[in-house]
């Protein structure tokens, strides 16, 4: 049975790329002064694009849709500050995340994030989603000085936690940074299937909601009381 459990952030916790898909899409429909000429699909398709799972910095997304499609300069600054206004609003945990940590945290288990990104971006996110009181322990790149996959990060956040590689698993989205870099340092490592990111290729367990890591964690512990002589 783990003693603790880590996680990515975005895409393991909340759904960005279909947050970034509203968002767009409500641009689209209330700002039409500024976008009716553009093809609403059009125009969500290229904002989730250059949003690449939030690797672009916004202001150079919206400069980029702004030559794209012939946006005046002021309508670029407009869309860009309309983006972070409507973001807070979209960022919501999946349906089953509250509730699996909190029976995690009920059951002694520890629980803790690693994010890559921005310090101020991703507490803002895990303050929105409602993840602040229910972690342990959160280790953002920027912060930390050490990114994903680099081993350092994760026996970081396994120190800071008081658990050993063995007494641990780690569920990310991303075949590269969560998988192979949880295994390179041996954790259990379990990939959140997602649509953005193509199957890992290391071996791995997969799970398509997190509330299945309960049922696991029970068996886990099941097989732990059976080996007590």
């Amino acid at each position: 049975m783990p003693k603790a459990i880590l996680f990515d952030l975005d895409g393991t916790l909340w759904d960005r790329t279909n947050a970034v898909r509203a968002l767009a899409t409500e641009q689209h429909e209330q700002l039409r002064d500024a976008l009716g000429h553009i093809p609403q699909q059009r125009y969500v398709d290229r904002i989730i694009r250059l949003d690449d799972l939030g690797r672009m910095d916004k202001r150079v997304l919206y400069e980029t849709v702004g030559v794209e499609f012939n946006l005046s300069t002021a309508d670029v600054s407009r869309l860009h500050a309309d983006f972070w206004t409507r973001f807070a609003s979209h960022t919501r945990p999946f349906p089953e995340v509250i509730d699996t940590l909190q029976r995690l945290r009920a059951g002694r288990i520890k629980t803790g994030i690693i994010s890559n990104g921005s310090s101020a971006v991703q507490e803002a996110k895990i303050t929105q989603l409602g993840l602040s009181a229910l972690v342990d322990t959160v280790l953002i790149s920027e912060r930390e000085g050490i990114r994903k996959p680099d081993p350092k990060i994760f026996h970081l956040a396994l120190a800071r936690l008081g658990v050993e590689v063995s007494q641990a698993w780690f569920v990310g989205d991303n075949p590269d940074d969560d998988v192979a870099g949880a295994l390179a340092v041996n954790l259990r490592a379990f990939w959140r299937e997602c649509a953005d990111w193509p199957r890992p290729t290391a071996q791995c367990e997969t799970i398509r909601s997190l509330d299945e890591l309960l049922s696991l964690v029970s068996a886990a512990s099941d097989r732990a009381l059976q080996d007590i002589p």
